[in-house]
């Protein structure tokens, strides 16, 4: 799960493409981090609770990954 090396890998973009791809990737990586979440909660491998509050904060990192590539496509464009 590399959300937080891919979203450092964009701040260092060659170009404004660069970067939405990168951005794009982050948000795909947490998606994912998000599913495998899911996983474990209904799993019961965790604490249902503990496991949901982790999952409330990688569905607000998705939202704003989801901004910043919705507002830097603006910009491209």
């Amino acid at each position: 799960m590399s959300v937080g090396a891919n979203v450092e890998e964009a701040q260092g973009a060659e170009s404004k493409a660069d970067f939405l791809h990168k951005m794009r990737i982050a948000r795909k990586e947490c998606r994912e981090a998000k599913y495998f979440l899911k996983r474990v909660a209904n799993g019961e491998l965790i604490v249902a609770k503990r496991v949901g509050m982790i999952i409330d904060e990688a569905d607000q990192l998705v939202r704003i990954l989801t901004a910043i590539v919705v507002n830097s496509d603006k910009e491209r464009a």
